[in-house]
Order: C-alpha cells, then sequence, then structure tokens
C-alpha cells in the first residue's frame, strides 16, 4: 500500500474541495492510504471522515494577497515552524510516497517534499493572471526540481502555466470528474424547493449563478441583464446561490445594494451556500456561468448539466471544454451583457430548447466527466509514478 499526503487549502465544500472529496472518497483503499491535512474544520473535515480518512488540522502555509506585511511574515514563519512539526511526525509514522498539494494556495507540500527528497504533486486548479508576482511566483515554484509532477484540472488551465520546458515536461490534464449516480427528487420535492427556498410560483422561469460572491464570478453582469429583460418579461426570478469570501463581505452587501436599487426584491434572491447542491440543480431551469476572468475547470457547468438544464457560460477558459455552444447551452462573449440577454430570453421563450440542450448536456457528463473516468486517471497516475 502506497501512502499518500494530501494537502488542502480549505474545508469547505466548493469546486476544489468537491474534487478532492470525490477522489479520495473513490480511491481504491487497497492501494493507496490518503492522510489529509486541512487549516481548519468545516463540512470537507466533515465529510472525509465519515470516508474513514484520517484528517490533520494543521497549517498548510497558504499564499496570500495580505501576507506580505511585518507581522504577517512573522507568523507564517511561526507557521512554518509548526507545520513542519506535524508534518515531520506523520512522516515518521507513514512513510510517504507522495505529497499531493490540491491548489497552488497551499506551500506546505513542495517546502516540506523539498526539505526530504519525497515526489511532490502539484495539481493546479488555478488560472492567476493577476498580480503579476503571484503568477511569476508560481511560474518558478512549478518549474523546481523538487516539484515533480503537476496535473492541471483542464487544458486552459494548462495553456496558462505551460510557459517553459521545465514545467510542460512534467504537466498532464485530468478533467474534473462528477458523481453521476445522484438520486432524483420528486416533484413534489422539486415544487418545495421552489416555493419555499426560491419563494417562486409555479410559472417562473428560474435562472441560477451558483458560486462564491466575488468580484469575477459575474453576479454583476448576470443581475444587470436581468434587469434589462425583467421589464419585458414578468415570469422570471433569478437566484444566486453562495457567499463571498471571508473578509471579502463588501462583494454580497454590493450586489444587495444594487438589487434594491433596480427594486428586485421579489424577483432576486441571494440564498446560502447549499449541502445537497443537486437537489437545487433540479429545482432551476437555467443556469448561468457569466464569469469576468477565466474559469480554470467550471464545475457548476456539469453540476448543471447533469441535472439536465442548459448552460449559458463565459466562452474563455475550462467552460469552453465543457460547454458545447448551441448545443449543451451558449458560450458568450465575456462581460457582454448583451450576448447574455440574448442567450437567455431564446432559453426563457422556449421550453423545447431548454430540453434539448439540457439532455445533451446530461449525455455528455456522462461520457466525459464521470467519477470512475476522473478516479481512474489518478489511480493510474499513482501507479506510475509513486
Amino acid at each position: 500500500m502506497k501512502n499518500i499526503l494530501f494537502i488542502h487549502q480549505s474545508a469547505e465544500l466548493y469546486g476544489s474541495d468537491k474534487t478532492l472529496l470525490l477522489l479520495l472518497k473513490n480511491l481504491d483503499k487497497k492501494e493507496f492510504n490518503p492522510v489529509v491535512i486541512l487549516p481548519f474544520d468545516g463540512p470537507l473535515k466533515e465529510a472525509l471522515e465519515k470516508e474513514n480518512i484520517e484528517v490533520i488540522i494543521a497549517p498548510v502555509l497558504k499564499l496570500y494577497r495580505k501576507l506580505f506585511t511585518p507581522k504577517n511574515i512573522l507568523n507564517f514563519f511561526k507557521e512554518i515552524e509548526l507545520a513542519f512539526k506535524i508534518v515531520n511526525e506523520l512522516n515518521k509514522k507513514y512513510q510517504f510516497s507522495l505529497i499531493y498539494s490540491n491548489t497552488l494556495a497551499v506551500l506546505l507540500g513542495i517546502m516540506f517534499a523539498r526539505k526530504h527528497n519525497i515526489k511532490h504533486l502539484w495539481h493546479v486548479h488555478e488560472i492567476i493572471e493577476k498580480p503579476k508576482v503571484f503568477k511569476n511566483g508560481f511560474i518558478k515554484l512549478l518549474a523546481l526540481k523538487c516539484n515533480s509532477f503537476i496535473v492541471y484540472n483542464s487544458k486552459s488551465t494548462q495553456l496558462f502555466w505551460e510557459t517553459n520546458k521545465k514545467i510542460s515536461k512534467k504537466g498532464t490534464v485530468i478533467w474534473n470528474g462528477i458523481e453521476t449516480n445522484l438520486p432524483q427528487i420528486s416533484a413534489a420535492e422539486v415544487s418545495e424547493i421552489r416555493t419555499n427556498k426560491f419563494l417562486a410560483n409555479s410559472n417562473q422561469i428560474v435562472i441560477a449563478l451558483v458560486g462564491r460572491i466575488s468580484r469575477w464570478k459575474g453576479q454583476m453582469i448576470l443581475l444587470e441583464a436581468f434587469n434589462k429583460m425583467v421589464s419585458k418579461t414578468e415570469n422570471i426570478k433569478l437566484i444566486f446561490v453562495g457567499a463571498p469570501p471571508p473578509n471579502q463581505e463588501n462583494f454580497q452587501e454590493d450586489l444587495e445594494e444594487k438589487i434594491a436599487l433596480y427594486h428586485l426584491e421579489d424577483k432576486v434572491l441571494i440564498i446560502p451556500f447549499q449541502n445537497e447542491i443537486h437537489k437545487i440543480w433540479q429545482a432551476i431551469d437555467i443556469a448561468v456561468v457569466p464569469s469576468t476572468e477565466p474559469e480554470p475547470f467550471g464545475m457548476v457547468a456539469i453540476e448543471a448539466m447533469l441535472a439536465q438544464k442548459p448552460v449559458v457560460a463565459s466562452n474563455h477558459g475550462g467552460l469552453t471544454e465543457i460547454v458545447v455552444n448551441n448545443e449543451t447551452g451558449f458560450l458568450i462573449t465575456p462581460n457582454n451583457e448583451q450576448e447574455l440577454v440574448i442567450a437567455l430570453e431564446k432559453l426563457i421563450h422556449s421550453e423545447l430548447i431548454r430540453k434539448q440542450m439540457g439532455e445533451k448536456g446530461y449525455t455528455r457528463v456522462i461520457n466525459e466527466f464521470s467519477v470512475a473516468h476522473y478516479v481512474d486517471s489518478f489511480e493510474k497516475f499513482f501507479h506510475n509514478y509513486c
């Protein structure tokens, strides 16, 4: 059996959290023993422990924009000492064959692997265009000899980071996967969600954006497009599902202010993150992923397609590898409000188009993004290189 240390930046259940949980839940435990380090308690820790996976809370040496102040740098060095002490004890016990760092945000894996000459895999889920100092810093880290392998979550992510031969010779793409055997909910449950969570009536077309409320996820541009449509089309409702990142609550506050300014309180609703998100997807009619910057992958698009919903998405990043334009949804020019309105109106006014695109999207997910394909790709990788 091969012992692998997995290090992750969060304990929530958003995109990269879900992909890690999916991999570890389905990994062949007779062949591989995963041990996980998370920075704090949360739903991901709870979900992993339900699978009898050992989870340790420790500093993961997360890189963030406000790190470079005297106080934060001092705290960072203290965290290095504590984190190394914890991982040293774990390594004595397990003799790890590989350290797997999930997302570029965590530096503990690469630092410990370099010091102790352990193979290191960086699973890259990010496209980081700004600030340039961060982008250039990560390029140097990815090129380090001690960073043995790179797995990208999309071809778009790979293309962004492969800037030199040192990086390109050790990278591969493994698309994210999703559990495809999720239970269908009854018409009564759908009605209950629409009535009690969405506050929508039976005649309304529910449009939804699921994801972090942040600078670049596109909530504002979708709200602007919805405001243009609502005067012409009364039977529509807009739902935002999610919450802002810690210490970025201003993004939700700005969104709420704009909703009030447009007097859309009865037409637009913000609800917090939902654990059983597959039920939410089954209760909506149209999914929108209008990211203003490139999505490295676009997990929410797969979730919506699995629920047989058409997807309107920005035509850049990993979304271009998921959504087939005019077939499983519409790809629109990023930040183009008018194109977004046109795409949404086509779907609002045609139940047949929504149904056909939803069915084709479901088939695409089953064929290309299944959990079996995702986990099998990683198991082959671990067998070959651990």
